[in-house]
């Protein structure tokens, strides 16, 4: 595949819109942010409004401890999905669907999407779990679902990389994080960046086509 220019690249919007309990999804949402950064493009990293209760947050130290350190990370509004070129969503599974927080922002798009604002971007998704085998791919394709309905490009990392053949799934990046005692590794991190890499190019291709055209 071609690799897209600095000059393209930097015309092109990213918004990576994520939601973390203790901080594994974060992590892989701040190694795309970087990756897009690097690629020249302009980046919008933004969390979900956190729904759970003060008292399930408290009772957990892991979860008490990342809020905090994440207060300086903007929350995701709608200008962010209809500003970007490119949306990379991230969330966690929950019986393997993405995290409730992350339904109900994908659920506040409507007015977007009966406008078409969100037809014909670049989109891409990651998770993480508990365990091996815990939903990843699932929450991925659910994730993507919102894609189809939206009419998004969906562009996943396949295995166009070597990297992929050491992280392992094609369908988006993900971290086995136990109880999140486990952060994303090099393989992992560097798994995402790639992801990333992959959709701003073919989101400069498109845009390069549009202005060709």
């Amino acid at each position: 595949m071609e690799t897209v220019g600095a000059e393209l690249s930097a015309s092109v919007n990213v918004s990576v819109i994520y939601y973390s309990s203790t901080g594994t999804v974060f992590a892989l949402a701040k190694a795309a942010a970087t990756a897009a950064e690097k690629a020249g493009a302009e980046v919008r990293l933004r969390k979900v409004p956190e729904l759970a209760p003060a008292e399930a947050i408290a009772a957990n130290a892991g979860w008490s401890a990342h809020l905090e350190v994440t207060q300086h990370v903007k929350e995701a509004v709608l200008d962010d999905l209809a500003w970007a070129d490119v949306i990379l969503l991230g969330a966690p599974t929950r019986y393997g669907l993405p995290a409730s927080q992350m339904k109900q922002f994908i659920d506040t798009t409507g007015p977007l999407w009966a406008q078409g604002l969100l037809m014909n971007k670049v989109a891409s998704s990651f998770t993480a779990t508990s365990t091996r085998h815990g939903g990843q791919e699932s929450t991925i394709l659910a994730l993507n679902n919102t894609f189809y309905h939206w009419g998004c490009v969906i562009v996943p990392p396949g295995y166009a990389d070597p990297i992929q053949f050491r992280s392992g799934n094609p369908y988006g990046s993900g971290h086995v994080a136990a109880t999140g005692e486990e952060p994303p590794g090099e393989v992992e991190l560097a798994a995402m960046e790639f992801q990333t890499r992959r959709a701003v190019e073919f989101a400069s291709l498109i845009k390069r086509g549009r202005l060709s055209s």
